[in-house]
């Protein structure tokens, strides 16, 4: 897939571990402007981890730009570690993260996972965002967690029934609890199977069009297990998410400005959620990919979501 409409690539001009609790430690970096306007990446999943390629949405000159892996993600410890893994963790890791970093505002950057994420920590902490830019929006509720289970199989009723037949029929009937049953097992043997069978799912349905670099990368076992497990966890616990959801919160980012970037065909994270994002912030432009799925790295979306990030210069 060309890429050659992203900012080149480029390698981090200092990278740490910030040791948090419970046992966690969490990877960061930095790239771009030292003294450049700060801008927050925030990787989907849950569970999913930062890359290389994520720093390119950025113009190096002007971002002071900061990826983190969240916990259990990624290049943070321990890889895939359930315990003390909830939305409220994450929202004080990124928060101890400003602090360390000495960052009064930032951008924030988030897709799929990522703009809940954001969501969840602009609600609790408006005054430290200069806006945001979110893609492919998740609002973390419940019939979207069943669309994710059962209702992509309209659309990719293939790649559902190999996922769905990866288990026993007894336990079709339930595939969360079939798949997190797996998922926790301590045996490599039972974890990774599953881990596959579950990420190779998501990635067959994140394209507008068949790509087989989208469902390699969602195929790698270090990738696999942190994406599969600790999203299955979070999915059984209502993505730790306030009582009413997210949209029951929006009072709190209305002075906040949000570009919002969305795949007309976006089947992890059908369109009616951004639209209901967007119908409830005032702040917000919304931008509807027509020739798009959930995938950041398909052209129309980095195009917009480029285009966006170049508006946000202005912000202040």
């Amino acid at each position: 897939m060309p890429r050659g409409d992203l900012f080149p690539d480029i390698v981090p001009f200092e990278t740490g571990y910030l040791s948090l609790d419970n046992g966690h430690t969490m990877y960061w970096e930095q790239s771009g402007n030292p003294q450049g306007k700060p801008a927050l990446f925030l990787h989907g999943g849950p569970g999913a981890g930062a890359g290389a390629v994520h720093r390119r949405f950025f113009d190096p000159r002007f971002w002071r730009i900061i990826i983190f892996d969240q916990r259990g993600a990624g290049r943070s410890r321990p890889l895939a570690g359930l315990t003390a893994n909830t939305t409220p963790d994450l929202v004080a890791d990124i928060e101890l993260l400003r602090q360390f970093l000495a960052i009064d505002r930032w951008l924030l950057f988030g897709g799929s996972w990522g703009s809940t994420l954001a969501l969840a920590y602009a609600q609790a902490h408006p005054e430290r965002v200069l806006g945001a830019v979110l893609r492919g929006i998740f609002l973390g509720r419940a019939p979207e967690v069943e669309w994710f289970l059962y209702g992509l199989q309209r659309v990719f009723p293939d790649a559902h029934a190999a996922f769905a037949s990866f288990l026993p029929e007894d336990e079709r009937h339930d595939l969360l609890a079939g798949y997190f049953k797996r998922l926790t097992d301590p045996d490599p043997a039972i974890h990774s199977p599953a881990a596959q069978a579950w990420s190779m799912y998501e990635g067959s349905c994140s394209t507008l069009l068949p790509s087989f670099d989208a469902v390699a990368a969602y195929a790698q076992d270090r990738s696999a297990i942190g994406l599969a497990r600790i999203e299955a966890h979070y999915f059984q616990h209502g993505l730790f998410l306030p009582e009413g959801g997210l949209l029951a919160h929006m009072h709190r980012l209305q002075d906040i400005p949000a570009e919002i970037i969305q795949g007309r065909y976006d089947m992890i994270c059908p369109a009616q959620s951004a639209f209901e994002l967007a119908a409830s912030w005032a702040g917000s432009r919304l931008t509807i990919v027509p020739d798009a799925g959930h995938s950041a790295l398909e052209t129309g979306v980095r195009l917009a979501l480029i285009a966006a990030v170049e508006r946000c210069r202005a912000l202040t």
